[in-house]
C-alpha cells in the first residue's frame, strides 16, 4: 500500500473568475479533457471511472480530500452537488473534506450547502494581504472595488457555521507590516481572524511569464521568510506531516510552513494524489507523466 497524505480533487471549470497575479496554473499549459460533464455521451462510463479513482485513494489510506483546481471550486455548484452524492454512494466515504478558495462569492446559503450536502469540514482561505483592497488587487477578483469583499467578515461567517478555518498565506510583500516584529504581527492578525490553522505558502515560480515575474518582484525576501520560520520554531512541535513539514502550536493555532506546495521534492512517500477532470489520477500538478492510473 502506498502512503498518500491527501487527495486533491480538481473541480472542473472553463475559466477562473479570479486572475491571481501569482497563479500557478497559468505557468503550465497542459490541458485535461473534462469528462465530468453530465451533458456528454458516456457520462455514466466516466462517472464509474471517477468512482474507481476515489476508491483507489481510499484503499491507499487517504482520508482527506481537498476540493481545489485551476479555478474557484464554488463556481461549479453542479459538480459539488454530484460530489456530495458520490460520498453518500461510497461504501467508505472520505471523512475529512476540505476546500481551497479565495472565498469570493461565499455567503450563508452557499456555506450551508457546503456543510450540509457536500460534507466540507475545513475551508482553507487563500490570503495575499489582510488589507481587503490590496488582497483584492492581487487576487484580481471580478469587478474588484472597495467594500466588495471583507476577509474578516467571511472568516467569522465560516466559524459561525462551525467549519474549521485555515488561512493559507501566500508569502508576498503585501503580508509584511511595517514593524520589526512583523512575524508576530501576522500571527496575531490570524488569531484575530479566528483561524484554527495557518499555512505559510512559499510562492512557486516557473519559467518566464507574467506570473513568475510577479512572484520574483513581489515575493517575500529570503530573510523575511527565515524570520517567520524562526518565529514559529520557538513554539512547541505538535508533529510531522508525512511529507516532512513540522506542525507547531502557535498561540493555540496549528501552524505549518509549506515550501513544497507543488510537490516538487521527490520522496518515497508521495505528498498527494490529484484527481483530474479527465477522471484519472496523477501525482504531480505540472506534468502528465505523473499519471498513476
Amino acid at each position: 500500500m502506498n502512503n498518500y497524505q491527501s487527495l486533491s480533487v480538481v473541480v472542473p471549470n472553463k475559466k477562473c473568475i479570479n486572475n491571481c497575479a501569482f497563479c500557478v496554473s497559468k505557468m503550465h499549459t497542459e490541458d485535461y479533457k473534462n469528462q465530468m460533464d453530465g451533458n456528454l455521451p458516456f457520462y455514466d462510463l466516466y462517472l464509474n471511472d471517477y468512482m474507481k479513482r476515489l476508491e483507489y485513494a481510499r484503499d491507499n489510506g487517504v482520508n482527506t480530500v481537498m476540493l481545489t483546481g485551476n479555478s474557484e471550486p464554488q463556481q461549479n455548484r453542479r459538480f459539488l452537488m454530484d460530489f456530495g452524492m458520490m460520498m453518500q454512494l461510497m461504501e467508505r466515504p472520505f471523512r475529512n473534506i476540505e476546500m481551497q478558495t479565495t472565498g469570493w462569492g461565499l455567503d450563508r446559503n452557499y456555506l450551508r450547502f457546503l456543510r450540509n450536502h457536500v460534507g466540507v469540514n475545513t475551508i482553507s482561505l487563500s490570503v495575499s494581504s489582510f488589507f481587503d483592497d490590496l488582497n483584492a488587487e492581487i487576487i484580481r477578483f471580478p469587478d474588484t472595488g472597495k467594500g466588495q469583499f471583507s476577509l474578516k467578515n467571511l472568516c467569522f461567517l465560516i466559524k459561525e457555521y462551525d467549519f474549521n478555518l485555515r488561512l493559507s498565506l501566500n508569502l508576498n510583500k503585501a503580508l509584511v507590516a511595517p514593524s520589526e516584529d512583523f512575524s508576530e504581527h501576522i500571527i496575531n492578525v490570524c488569531k484575530d481572524h479566528a483561524a484554527d490553522q495557518v499555512t505559510f505558502r512559499y510562492l512557486y515560480a516557473s519559467g518566464d511569464n507574467e506570473q513568475a515575474r510577479w512572484i520574483n518582484e513581489n515575493g517575500m525576501e529570503p530573510w523575511q521568510i527565515q524570520d517567520i520560520k524562526r518565529y514559529i520554531q520557538n513554539y512547541p512541535m505538535l508533529g510531522v506531516l508525512p511529507y516532512g513539514s513540522i506542525i507547531y502550536d502557535v498561540q493555540g493555532m496549528s501552524v505549518v510552513f509549506d515550501d513544497d506546495c507543488m510537490s516538487k521534492i521527490v520522496k518515497e512517500e508521495q505528498k498527494y494524489l490529484i484527481l483530474r477532470e479527465d477522471c484519472k489520477l496523477y501525482s504531480k500538478w505540472d506534468t502528465k507523466a505523473s499519471l498513476v492510473f
